[in-house]
């Protein structure tokens, strides 16, 4: 596995895969890696990747001005000991003076996803990840890129920015891998204290709740908001619980149609966030 900080070798590599005709895939990640992180890189192989790049870069430009960002873990060593065990093929990790060069002005926005959810209180949150993404889509000009369901309005995010720029390249979203628990598994599990940690369980337990009510047969997107609003209560302070078209990320009324339940919540100083499809019962006639 080749370790590298500067565009120009990666590029060569770039060009030496593309000379055997080889199907490239770029898993974009902030470092700080867990088994979910991996799970992309088996993702990318299980869809006929031949190479993987993954990139460990901590962007500042999707942190706000009160977020975790000179705190987020940095584990360069320990994550590339992980991705040399997954056999991944190159690591490109820059500094962010190689992303950001003095003079930097050009960002990438979204009109109107980024408007919803994470978004409301995260303001130029994914105008920072498109921008970062778009950078790294130029450099590895992948063939697929995986990003993981858990940052599922990213997800959405940058399927979109991708359509609409004309990017040749396929985004897959990996499924959501838990705690035995059902806490989802993120970077930031390691900053919840015991206390908090069993706190954290509420999140995914409000979307299991929501998940069976609805395969019971209810159908009124309020009344299971409400529901997992009510079980969310001791968990910490919501920032929002909402039932969601799966594209647009617009409010629904009824659950008349697969759709997706998304929580986030402040528990202790730690911004957690999670998703999970809800499916109707389907009747036959």
């Amino acid at each position: 596995m080749e370790l590298v900080h500067l565009p120009g070798p990666l590029r060569k590599f770039v060009e030496q895969r593309r000379l055997a005709r080889e199907c490239i895939a770029l898993i974009p990640t902030m470092g700080a890696l867990h088994e979910g992180h991996l799970s992309l890189i088996d993702h990318a192989r299980a869809h006929g990747a031949e190479r993987v790049i993954v990139t460990i870069f901590v962007n500042p430009t999707q942190f706000g001005p009160s977020e975790d960002l000179a705190a987020y873990p940095r584990t360069l060593e320990q994550d590339c000991a992980l991705l040399a065990d997954r056999d991944v093929d190159l690591v490109f990790s820059p500094s962010v003076e190689t992303i950001y060069p003095n003079g930097h002005e050009s960002f990438v926005s979204l009109e109107s996803l980024p408007n919803h959810l994470c978004g409301r209180s995260r303001p130029g949150h994914f105008r920072g990840v498109a921008t970062v993404v778009t950078q790294l889509f130029n450099l590895v000009q992948p063939d697929v890129a995986v990003f993981g369901e858990k940052d599922y309005q990213q997800l959405q995010v940058l399927k979109k920015m991708a359509q609409d720029l004309h990017f040749p390249v396929e985004i897959l979203g990996a499924p959501i891998v838990r705690e035995a628990d059902g806490l989802a598994m993120s970077s930031r599990n390691q900053y919840l204290n015991e206390h908090e940690r069993k706190r954290a369980l509420g999140l995914s337990q409000a979307l299991e709740l929501a998940r069976r009510t609805v395969m019971e047969g209810e159908t009124d997107a309020e009344s299971v908001i409400a529901l997992m609003s009510e079980h969310l209560e001791g968990s910490g302070e919501i920032d929002y619980v909402a039932i969601v078209d799966e594209m647009s990320l617009t409010s629904v009324l009824s659950i008349d149609r697969p759709v997706r339940a998304l929580v986030a919540v402040q528990v202790g100083l730690t911004r957690l966030i999670d998703n999970c499809r809800l499916e109707p019962q389907v009747t036959t006639p």
